[in-house]
């Protein structure tokens, strides 16, 4: 979907954002399925989502020192915002509403797949939050096919279910 900025944007910076995605597409469902597992019910959804949160907090001030002290930098007043409204409608809404589907799939191996495979949909409420919110552009035709990809996936994914 993201076609037009990828042919603007050296191969080394593309690695840098593909690489934690591809990380982070694993550990997700991963890490909530072991924390189900772990668990065995005694938690609700939200204590989960807590755990993840406070379990991921030392990795996310290393990443923090090493920007400042390495890269020598710090992030601008926009990319806060914008880091803000991922926290908040992905980070927390789209999780609480993830563990919650996922808590009652738990039983069923194939059902908690097929909702572990709507993570793909997230893509496409980040690009209308991207335009709506932060006044993007309108996807061009690579982005409107990488949409109906995504489309595609799901449904055939969930007629085969």
């Amino acid at each position: 979907m993201q076609v037009r900025h990828a042919q603007i944007i050296p191969a080394e910076n593309i690695l840098k954002g593909v690489t934690p995605v591809i990380i982070a597409a694993f550990a997700y469902p991963l890490g909530n399925r072991k924390m189900m597992q772990l668990t065995n019910g005694r938690l609700n959804v939200y204590q989960r989502v807590l755990g993840m949160i406070l379990c991921s907090m030392p990795f996310w001030f290393i990443l923090n020192i090493y920007e400042i002290v390495v890269a020598r930098s710090t992030p601008s007043v926009d990319q806060y915002l914008q880091t803000l409204v991922v926290a908040v409608f992905s980070g927390v809404l789209a999780t609480i509403l993830f563990f919650s589907a996922t808590d009652k799939a738990r039983a069923d191996e194939k059902q908690l797949a097929a909702v572990e495979a709507t993570q793909s949909t997230e893509v496409l409420f980040a690009l209308i939050g991207e335009v709506v919110i932060l006044g993007s552009a309108l996807p061009d035709a690579y982005g409107v096919a990488g949409i109906a990809l995504v489309m595609l996936g799901m449904t055939l994914h969930s007629l085969k279910s």
